[in-house]
């Protein structure tokens, strides 16, 4: 029983495992507050082996503004969220303990400050051994996410999905803006160069320099006209040919979806994904490495009917049932290899049974995209 006397059924059916949702049979899905799925606080569980995290900060944008409302607008989203997923055949909330670890509070007045504060909050989050999936908040946050995941992984594979490229330098001699984030982890040497991808590009740009500077740093583009005609499938096995084993790392600007399924977001572009198309081509990366995620740019003031919050929760249902389904793999891997070891006179723990990933794969060809 949670703190506010709602039932968390995980914890009554699974004795020591992980705390799920509350039971939607018993309190109704509009009631309660409202964490991402419903899930229990950190608070109520201690640890988690996925932290959700809300980054209330949008001052880095440059067009709309209003992302900094985007991580309640989602969990507001998630409540119709169940425990079971069925396009990964898994129960992500049973396999591991995913858990609301609230919002890191950033001063809005001062963008240097902000990206501190939020490394600093990643980095303890990521210190307790949890993975993150967090929950924008403008493109800027993503810098600080990274640089506290290569604190603990080296550089990892980056998969972007967005209509814009966010290579650019600066933006009114600013360097730090939803507009940069990826050129600051480039030069900073956060990013493995060999597994880079940009997935949805779309639209106009300042000049074709943007492009060449892109491909500099190591992108691959596949922009959403590429996924119209290619088809999700091919695109997928080019992104895990590209990301192979390394550590990946996930970030989703919710613009990468056509206005027509995410009309709430600050830089809104024409020709983008389907929502189908985006949850699809994340189910397809099973096999990878994920190990932290983001979802930012929701801006709820432009959305109607919750279309764009409801599609970025379930996006971030997706990875973070990725994420679940890798923690769960590796517990049992685990646990055979101390099984193994005990029976060679070792003393062993015992291991978690869970169900492994299935493995999957892809990056592609360089074409067009288009600046915040």
């Amino acid at each position: 029983m949670s703190s506010n006397g709602q039932v968390h059924p995980a914890t009554a059916d699974c004795g020591d495992g992980p705390r799920g949702p509350v039971d939607s049979s018993r309190v109704p899905r509009y009631a309660g507050p409202a964490t991402f799925a419903r899930l229990p606080r950190l608070d109520e569980v201690g640890t988690a082996d996925v932290a959700v995290v809300g980054v209330p900060f949008d001052t880095g944008v440059s067009y709309r503004p209003g992302a900094r409302f985007g991580g309640n607008a989602i969990r507001e989203a998630s409540r119709l969220l169940r425990p079971y997923n069925p396009a990964q055949d898994a129960s992500p909330f049973a396999l591991a303990q995913v858990a609301d670890a609230g919002d890191i509070a950033a001063n809005p007045f001062r963008i240097d400050e902000a990206v501190e504060t939020i490394e600093a909050a990643a980095d303890e989050l990521l210190g307790t051994g949890a993975r993150l999936m967090t929950l924008g908040g403008d493109h800027t946050i993503a810098l600080p996410l990274l640089r506290s995941v290569a604190k603990k992984h080296g550089p990892v594979a980056l998969l972007h999905f967005d209509a814009h490229l966010d290579t650019w330098d600066t933006y009114f001699g600013a360097a730090y803006t939803h507009g940069t984030p990826f050129r600051r982890a480039f030069e900073e040497g956060i990013l493995d160069t060999e597994a880079l991808s940009h997935v949805g590009t779309r639209g106009p740009l300042y000049g074709k320099r943007d492009l060449d500077d892109d491909a500099r740093m190591g992108f691959g583009i596949v922009t959403s006209a590429d996924v119209m005609r290619r088809g999700v499938d091919e695109i997928v096995d080019q992104l895990r040919q590209r990301i192979g084993d390394r550590p990946l790392y996930i970030s989703v600007d919710i613009d990468v979806l056509d206005p027509a399924h995410a009309p709430g977001t600050g830089t809104p572009e024409a020709g983008g994904l389907t929502s189908r198309e985006l949850l699809e081509i994340v189910r397809g990366l099973a096999s990878c490495d994920l190990v932290s995620a983001d979802v930012v740019e929701v801006a709820p003031a432009y959305d109607h009917a919750e279309i764009t919050s409801v599609a970025a929760s379930h996006t971030a249902y997706e990875l973070t049932t990725l994420m679940a389904r890798r923690i769960a793999a590796a517990r049992t891997d685990a646990g055979h290899t101390t099984a193994t070891a005990a029976g060679a006179g070792y003393t062993a723990g015992a291991g978690h049974t869970a169900r492994a990933a299935t493995p999957s794969g892809p990056a592609g060809p360089a074409t067009a995209g288009t600046s915040k």
